[in-house]
């Protein structure tokens, strides 16, 4: 039995996120159902955790065990030839048979775009959150800083009582300016709370915006109440950049 790794890449624009559910269109389903063409039976796929719905990958990573003699690039060729043109696999690989696309992972790297002009762009409509005023980007530097480390990220929780752990570490936070008005926000931790970016770039984005101070982040974090951080950014501009093992 061969474990094979799958590195992904998809516009999450049509899909209900990754993980399988019952009605919606997933992008697991998607991989998992276009396995079940190519070896004609049941195959069982495992990611490196959810996405939301809306959210698009530049690395996601998967797993499966299979019993086949077929070489990695026909798997990879045959593969892609069945899958919709908004999703790829980049790369398929053999793994050590204890891998698993979840559990080995040390950490995940998101990437977050915004659009930060006073007109929006045909180009990144579909990818970065559009802002149409100017952002203090030196403020919502200074401001991410206290979020490095770890600490409880209550505040930053879709749902914090239904987290058992609200406990995180952020290894790294970065956001930098790729061209005139391309701002990507870059976070790094071992794992993330539903909706922990997308709260963390819209309160550093009120940060920005002059409505939160970037000595307020600490605050807000010892507040632990999600009523105390800024709004979710839409799940559009969000990237899971890539899954390091």
């Amino acid at each position: 039995m061969r474990t094979i790794k799958l590195t992904i890449q998809f516009d999450g624009t049509l899909y209900h996120g990754w993980q399988t559910q019952s009605r919606d269109r997933t992008v697991q389903t998607t991989i998992r159902d276009s396995l079940a063409r190519m070896f004609n039976k049941t195959v069982v796929l495992h990611g490196s955790g959810r996405t939301d719905a809306g959210v698009h990958a530049l690395g996601q990573v998967a797993h499966f065990k299979i019993d086949s003699g077929m070489s990695l690039s026909s798997l990879q060729r045959g593969l892609n030839s069945l899958l919709p043109g908004d999703i790829v696999i980049t790369a398929a690989e053999e793994a050590d048979a204890d891998f698993n696309a979840r559990f080995s992972a040390v950490s995940r790297v998101y990437w977050y775009c915004i659009w930060n002009a006073p007109t929006p762009s045909p180009f990144f409509t579909r990818y970065a959150w559009h802002l149409n005023k100017p952002l203090d980007l030196a403020a919502m530097k200074q401001a991410a800083m206290s979020l490095v480390g770890e600490h409880d990220f209550s505040s930053f929780h879709f749902r914090a009582r239904d987290e058992a752990n609200p406990m995180r570490e952020i290894k790294k936070i970065s956001l930098r300016l790729m061209r005139k008005s391309l701002v990507l926000v870059e976070i790094e931790a071992g794992s993330f709370l539903r909706n922990m970016v997308r709260i963390i770039v819209g309160t550093l984005v009120q940060v920005g915006r002059g409505r939160l101070t970037p000595d307020s982040i600490e605050d807000i974090l010892n507040r632990r109440d999600r009523r105390c951080a800024g709004p979710t950014a839409p799940a559009h501009g969000l990237f899971l950049k890539k899954v390091k093992y």
